[in-house]
């Protein structure tokens, strides 16, 4: 059985996952999350993040990308995560 958490994306640990809900922000940077294909409903994975913490590798529809942190920060999801783990 699963339960969820409302959070943002920057907030994930590497290895957890969680649905795209939303993408924040206006202008460029809303523009170039939603042309990554940061859209609703996507499954999103936290890889890993960068020695200084920025940037952060994420796996989003079958690759990988890196993003800042600040940008990160305007996506929200949903984690998704077994209740045994807790």
């Amino acid at each position: 059985m699963e339960k969820t958490k409302l959070m943002v994306l920057v907030d994930l640990k590497p290895g957890q996952k969680g649905k795209v809900l939303g993408v924040a922000g206006y202008g460029a940077v809303r523009r170039r999350l939603l042309d990554l294909g940061m859209r609703s409903g996507e499954t999103i994975e936290m890889i890993k993040s960068a020695p200084l913490r920025d940037p952060l590798e994420i796996a989003l529809n079958g690759g990988h990308l890196s993003i800042r942190r600040s940008e990160a920060a305007l996506v929200s999801i949903e984690l998704l995560m077994d209740i045994k783990s807790e």
